[in-house]
């Protein structure tokens, strides 16, 4: 039998974490392990706990979440992916925590039947962003010169995504070049589309898509989608 996802709850209304603890528990597949009520305890019960999903406040006393994320996931030894979870739909909290290392992020205005799908993907080695901010972080990584632009002739045409993926020393990021497949792949994953849609874009089996975008991951260093999308999106990849 598989062993059910570990979630850790952290917001500093007790009677938000009630609500996740029951919508989450009543799940076969979800088992809520322990609260948390500022950005300090976060990390407390992170170490002691290690869950594979934090479901993560941003405003809260002692430590704010954002804050909290980056020291959670910066520890090698941390197998947990964190899911901001915040009322504030603000672009500052929604961009800080992407580079804070979260693997999700959700409104808490948000169905129950989304946040157990974010639960699920975020322990499946997913992202899950919230349908209303995912255009807004593709359209400021489109519109943000990435890092192997800058300087570059403005005039100059950008090289095919594949021609870029796979000279890794130009780049800079990869651990090996990409395939011209795992190109096409990577560059449909960040046109937000699922493993369904990439495999009837690119005419493939949904199982060679997870297969790719796995080796995908492993050659960005990326934890999941999201962050693979980000790096992307950042570094001119796509």
């Amino acid at each position: 039998m598989t062993e059910a996802v570990r979630v850790l709850i952290v917001d500093d209304h007790a009677m938000l974490r009630a609500g996740f603890r029951t919508v989450l528990d009543l799940q076969p597949d979800i088992a809520v392990v322990g609260e948390a009520a500022t950005g300090a305890e976060a990390i407390e019960r992170a170490a002691a706990l290690r869950p594979d999903v934090i479901t993560m406040d941003v405003q809260m006393p002692d430590m704010d979440g954002l804050e909290a994320t980056r020291r959670i996931v910066a520890d090698p030894d941390a197998a947990t992916a964190v899911a901001i979870v915040t009322t504030f739909d603000r672009d500052d909290y929604l961009f800080e925590a992407l580079d804070a290392g979260a693997s999700g992020f959700l409104l808490k205005n948000a169905g129950p039947e989304e946040l157990i799908a974010a639960v699920r993907a975020l322990a499946a080695g997913d992202g899950m962003l919230a349908p209303e901010v995912t255009r807004r972080v593709l359209r400021r990584f489109a519109e943000t010169p990435s890092r192997s632009s800058r300087g570059r002739d403005q005039a100059t045409p950008a090289e095919p995504v594949s021609a870029r993926a796979a000279d890794a020393s130009a780049v800079g990021i990869l651990v090996e070049p990409l395939t011209e497949r795992e190109a096409e792949v990577l560059h449909l994953m960040a046109d937000a589309r699922s493993n369904a849609e990439i495999a009837a874009a690119l005419f493939i089996g949904e199982a060679t898509v997870k297969t790719h975008v796995s080796r995908v991951l492993q050659k960005l260093g990326a934890r999941d989608r999201v962050q693979a999308v980000v790096l992307a999106h950042r570094h001119g990849l796509a």
